[in-house]
């Protein structure tokens, strides 16, 4: 188990999974295809179709529960009975997502809602500017959570009200992050959000895995915050880039702001 910490390989995740000790890993965050037949260079959330990695490797929709069956079970055979896991979701195969889990034997613990500053335009329905987060484990009695991680039990917001509780409630407004000028992967969860699952559901030295890495953010973050990190993903030019920002100590991490501004994180940080 040792020499797999700390690493990240290039394959299928349910075969690179069956790998694995049982009960190996601390936490699961991961970002699966959505099947919603996306393109990876589409000029959308402005990204520039020249600087977007080719590649995305979707699901057909007929395929996605058996998909979800087989990747979910492989991850709930290396998760810990005191670990947790933190699936991302679009709306539409959500019910593939939660009838995985029920054939899985794991219990819901929150359903959480991410939701970011802007989506793509639309005419006919409302547009969608939110994501999906099962927040899930196997043994509820078992599983840590550190509920005074970021703010002690008395700390207040500016309104004078209880900040630990505004931080655990279960619709989180955190905005995704802008990577302008750079090569990038066509999807990416926020560092802001992939620490904050971390805070609470982690702690120093922990396990963490990402069986569908992408742009490898769940690893660099998980390493800038002193976790191991286990990642597997299956599109070469995805994996080479979150290698390079692994192996490379830059992180390129952005924070969204109205004016952009670079924030490069050394691995010590």
């Amino acid at each position: 188990m040792t020499q797999i910490v700390n690493t990240i390989k290039e394959g299928d995740c349910i075969e690179l999974m069956g790998e694995m000790p049982e009960g190996c890993v601390d936490l699961i965050i991961t970002d699966p295809p959505f099947a919603i037949d996306f393109k990876a260079a589409r000029h959308n959330y402005n990204r520039n179709g020249d600087r977007v990695l080719e590649g995305y490797n979707e699901v057909e929709a007929d395929d996605y529960l058996a998909f979800t069956l087989q990747w979910l079970d492989a991850a709930t055979r290396v998760l810990k009975e005191s670990g947790s896991m933190y699936i991302f979701s679009g709306w539409n195969h959500l019910k593939d997502l939660l009838i995985a889990i029920d054939q899985c034997n794991l219990t819901t613990v929150n359903h959480l809602i991410w939701k970011y500053q802007f989506g793509v335009v639309t005419k006919r329905k409302f547009v969608t500017s939110h994501y999906h987060c099962l927040f899930v484990c196997k043994n509820d009695k078992k599983r840590k959570f550190y509920p005074y991680c970021r703010f002690n039990k008395d700390a207040k917001t500016e309104n004078g009200g209880s900040a630990h509780y505004k931080d655990k409630e279960d619709v989180w407004e955190i905005k995704r992050e802008y990577w302008q000028g750079a090569i990038k992967t066509p999807t990416k969860l926020p560092a802001e959000l992939i620490a904050k699952i971390l805070d609470y559901s982690s702690q120093k030295g922990d396990v963490v895995l990402d069986p569908f890495l992408g742009s490898g953010q769940v690893a660099v973050v998980s390493k800038m915050k002193g976790r191991g990190y286990i990642g597997f993903e299956i599109v070469r030019e995805y994996y080479e880039f979150a290698r390079e920002r692994l192996e490379s100590g830059k992180y390129l991490i952005q924070k969204a702001k109205a004016e952009p501004s670079w924030d490069l994180f050394a691995t010590d940080a």
